[in-house]
């Protein structure tokens, strides 16, 4: 026996990569750490529709972090490694590795990454989408 899907109408043809990406994102979306913001960047003609995502992640390096595209979606890794020479009193601030996924839309692009004051910014712009009709000749 199947189990119901989200998509089983049968006017949704071809949308089975649509289904499995909305069950990875619910998977992901559990973990709140590190918080992270999305906003809408003022657009122009040179990029139409701008986001920007940006986490925080007071304590890492440029050289603890990385960003990566794999297969449509954007993944934000922190690794830290203990230091063992500190000697700690009270530790109030974790070493915690992350990893923080964003499924990105087809055609999403990424312009580019910064860190600054304990904040990675990620921009993105999604380019206007070209509008085509054809017509189907019929035989």
């Amino acid at each position: 026996m199947s189990r119901p899907t989200l998509m089983n109408s049968p006017f949704l043809l071809g949308f089975d990569e649509i289904e499995k990406a909305l069950e990875r994102v619910t998977r992901s979306a559990s973990d709140g750490y590190p918080p992270y913001n999305i906003e809408r960047i003022a657009s122009d003609e040179v990029a139409p529709d701008r986001l920007r995502i940006t986490l925080a992640v007071a304590g890492f390096s440029r050289e603890q972090l990385s960003i990566t595209l794999e297969e449509g979606q954007l993944v934000i890794r922190g690794r830290q490694q203990d230091d063992r020479e500190r000697q700690y009193l009270h530790r109030g601030i974790a070493a915690r590795q992350f990893q923080r996924s964003f499924l990105l839309a087809e055609g999403m692009q990424v312009l580019g990454a910064d860190l600054a004051d304990g904040l990675l910014s990620v921009d993105l712009v999604r380019p206007e989408p070209e509008r085509i009709v054809k017509t189907i000749e019929i035989t």
